[in-house]
């Protein structure tokens, strides 16, 4: 794992002994106060959705609608997420400790890890019940299932009211539950047009249709959580990120700046974490530099913590010719 950039202490160039190798201590936490009320917007819309999930599933095993119990599925993803989200605000408040530096945060991701595995076993096990009910149709309370999939509606359309109003369009928690949760107004709209085609037609082939179709929906969201919780399990560079374009970037615009290398990017929940050795002509204000470099990261890449190894000496290795010869490349033929 690559060091904590809030206690790394890696030895410096000998020509900055003297400045005592200052490192980047900047901290982005978002306000108490936004945090308790992202928090209960969080725990009401789970409640919601959780209670509804359960109901959607007992409701589609006694009326034996495979698009209800597909449709209860797609909730089980939106409950997770908002679980999930839950988990990152309330662990997000925990200070860091000497045995757990970067505090619980990874727990989140280890839940979406499990939780996408989950729903991927879900989507073929349901698939799978489909294919069998296309050669075999069996019978389906109508009525029972409309009531069902009317509520389960009504209880994402609140849970997305939740999630949506007030200050929730500031927080990327409650944006991405949201998100969710709107995805899950069409798996209830598939129960309800099934519903009618069977109270209607009497087609009970509908049903498994609607199902694939939902789950397909379940599929999309648990393979993309699953590769997204997987990259952040390995500490893969998040996606948001490019480091070549962030290397040559900084080096053009902080003319004090030669060399950037030993570059490692990860993330921890939310937040992303950097740890960067960066050649630079000796300057007057080291000081003054060190915090255009922090402020630099933070205003164009929202990189609130970042270990900064400044050294004044030429990089002699290898990846550090080759990045300088790109630089200067990029410098004589810009696009």
């Amino acid at each position: 794992m690559p060091a904590d950039p809030l206690h790394s202490h890696a030895p410096v160039a000998a020509t900055q002994a003297h400045h005592g190798g200052h490192r980047g201590h900047r901290h982005d936490h978002p306000s108490p106060d936004a945090q308790t009320g992202a928090h209960k917007r969080l725990l009401a819309a789970f409640v919601v959705t959780a209670l509804f999930m359960l109901v959607e599933a007992v409701g589609g095993w006694l009326s034996g609608s495979l698009a209800l119990l597909a449709d209860a599925g797609h909730m089980l993803t939106d409950t997770a997420a908002l679980l999930m989200a839950l988990l990152a605000v309330r662990f997000a408040a925990r200070r860091p400790n000497s045995r757990h530096t970067f505090g619980y945060l990874r727990l989140t991701t280890l839940a979406a890890f499990l939780n996408a595995l989950a729903l991927l076993f879900i989507t073929v096990m349901i698939v799978w019940e489909a294919a069998h009910r296309f050669l075999a149709p069996q019978p389906i309370a109508g009525w029972t299932m409309m009531s069902i999939a009317v509520a389960g509606l009504v209880a994402n359309i609140v849970s997305f009211w939740l999630l949506h109003g007030g200050s929730g369009e500031k927080n990327i928690n409650l944006r991405a539950a949201a998100l969710h949760v709107l995805g899950d107004l069409l798996g209830s709209v598939g129960a309800i047009i099934a519903a009618l085609v069977i109270l209607y037609t009497g087609w009970l082939p509908i049903d498994p249709l609607l199902s694939i179709l939902v789950s397909c929906l379940v599929l999309r969201s648990g393979w993309r959580l699953l590769r997204e919780s997987l990259h952040e399990l390995l500490e893969g560079t998040p996606q948001q990120f490019d480091i070549e374009k962030l290397k040559r970037e900084m080096t053009r615009n902080i003319p004090e700046v030669r060399n950037i290398h030993h570059v490692h990017l990860w993330q921890v929940g939310e937040r992303p974490l950097m740890t960067l050795h960066v050649q630079v002509i000796p300057p007057r204000d080291h000081d003054g530099l060190l915090h255009r470099i922090q402020d630099y990261l933070l205003e164009h890449y929202h990189i609130g913590h970042a270990t900064i190894q400044m050294e004044y000496q030429r990089c002699e290795e290898d990846h550090c010719v080759i990045h300088q010869s790109a630089v200067n490349l990029h410098a004589h033929h810009p696009h």
